[in-house]
């Protein structure tokens, strides 16, 4: 499912989903789908290029938090809409805030591409994301971090976003 080019640059993941372009394109925009897969969060878009972006953190995010004694901000990433076509392209700048030191935020931000085509029957998901200068999210979004509890990156997501659309559960359920 995936493919990585040097993963400290550029990291690009394929996923074909049993699905409409129209139907990833909702999952990816839409916060009432955002919160339901992956690591949840309500993200809430303004599909003009230049608008800003953020997604706050779901409720279980927030308790899974307290109970590890972690708090969680209210914006967990931001960033700006660079480009949207749906349900074909959406590009963005990605800031992650969600880490108790800082560091992930002062890697500062990244640039996110989800480019979504037909493909036999399916739909063909490719997440590029661009990550120069952030050693640290670039080792997290891979999924390096995950035997530390830190999750499965844009790996463990796809497969999440794809079990969702294509049974109606994610992976956990």
């Amino acid at each position: 499912m995936s493919e990585t080019r040097d993963a400290s640059t550029t990291q690009v993941y394929r996923v074909y989903i049993k699905a409409t372009p129209e139907q990833v394109w909702d999952a990816i925009t839409k916060p009432e789908w955002t919160d339901r897969f992956g690591y949840g969060g309500k993200t809430d878009y303004d599909l003009r290029a230049g608008a800003a972006y953020q997604t706050r953190p779901s409720e279980a995010m927030i308790k899974a938090g307290a109970e590890m004694g972690h708090p969680v901000p209210d914006t967990i990433v931001d960033g700006e809409v660079v480009e949207a076509d749906p349900p074909h392209r959406l590009v963005l700048t990605w800031r992650m805030l969600m880490d108790l030191t800082g560091a992930l935020a002062a890697e500062g931000f990244t640039r996110l591409t989800y480019e979504i085509e037909s493909a036999a029957g399916a739909t063909k998901l490719t997440v590029v994301h661009e990550l120069p200068g952030a050693p640290l999210l670039s080792a997290l979004v891979s999924g390096d971090n995950e035997a530390s509890g830190a999750g499965g990156g844009w790996p463990w997501i796809l497969s999440d976003l794809k079990s969702l659309l294509e049974t109606g559960k994610t992976l956990a359920q």
